[in-house]
């Protein structure tokens, strides 16, 4: 029965999640308006667990690079020319311990073939599943719904995303998927997620090209494999209004060591505090078709 009345809520919040926040955010937004009304907002709870039902977004060019990078043009060839500042990469001052990624020396070839094809090749650019943690900080919010002691739903904006939170002991997934498969539990008061087996599998590329696909975490080519460990911690603060949010990766196919990310995440509040649609097939066809639509054309 838990199971079934899991399925109805997640089912209930993907199919509004492209206009309404969900029914599970009834709670929170009452008790939060009871708090703002006496000074302030304040950490609200479903049974032992902190509420985290609503909707979240950084404020940060992680995105664009986990690590420091300072502002530039866009990276196509002639990008500047034709789009002026508006496709320019914003700074940043990166969100990484020791403020770079570990590659051992047999990553370096993938590595470079991935930032010498950062447009072509980036999933974000093919509408593709973006993967954990990268779905996280893209410039898109993401809800979370959360009952009391039921598995967790976490809804993206960007291509109607969205991933189960098995709540229990870490299994092994059964198969390679886009966005793994996620395991968590409750470590006082911080929500502990391993994800494992995020594996692309074959991709289609443009011109019809096809690569054994790789996740990305972000818009520079950084990279992680199928045999990845991901383990993110959320902690939200007492005011309610923002969580820690860490993430440590270990692959020892492509990194040295473990290494990890930190970052905070903000709650969306107002009546605009909702997940719209971004269905980005149609965005991304021209892309990795254009040379067959224009074969049409011509015949």
């Amino acid at each position: 029965m838990k199971y079934k009345a899991f399925t109805a809520l997640a089912a209930g919040a993907i199919a509004i999640s492209g206009c309404t926040a969900t029914t599970a955010d009834a709670p929170m937004r009452s008790n939060a308006a009871a708090s703002t009304s006496a000074g302030g907002m304040a950490m609200t709870r479903i049974g032992d667990a902190p509420n985290f039902n609503g909707v979240w977004q950084v404020m940060n060019s992680a995105n664009w690079n986990l690590e420091p990078h300072s502002a530039a043009a866009n990276p196509l060839p002639q990008g500047d020319r034709i789009l002026g500042a508006i496709g320019a990469i914003p700074a940043g001052l990166g969100v990484i311990e020791g403020g770079t990624i570990p590659y051992n020396e047999a990553a370096q070839e993938r590595l470079a073939l991935n930032r010498a094809n950062v447009i072509n090749h980036d999933p974000e650019a093919a509408c593709y599943l973006p993967g954990i943690p990268r779905a996280t900080y893209m410039p898109h919010p993401f809800q979370i719904v959360q009952g009391d002691g039921d598995d967790i739903l976490m809804v993206y904006e960007y291509a109607s995303a969205n991933r189960v939170i098995h709540m229990g002991e870490v299994g092994i997934p059964p198969i390679d998927t886009w966005m793994g498969t996620s395991y968590g539990r409750w470590d006082g008061d911080t929500l502990v997620v391993t994800t494992l087996a995020q594996g692309p599998g074959l991709v289609k590329l443009p011109a019809g090209e096809m690569m054994d696909g790789v996740t990305w975490l972000d818009r520079a080519g950084n990279y992680l494999t199928n045999t990845a460990t991901v383990i993110e911690r959320f902690t939200m603060d007492e005011s309610g209004d923002h969580m820690d949010y860490s993430v440590s990766i270990e692959d020892p196919t492509v990194y040295t060591r473990p290494w990890t990310i930190n970052m905070t995440l903000y709650r969306a509040v107002g009546a605009d505090a909702q997940l719209l649609e971004f269905k980005c097939v149609p965005f991304s066809e021209n892309l990795l078709y254009g040379d067959l639509i224009e074969g049409q054309g011509s015949e």
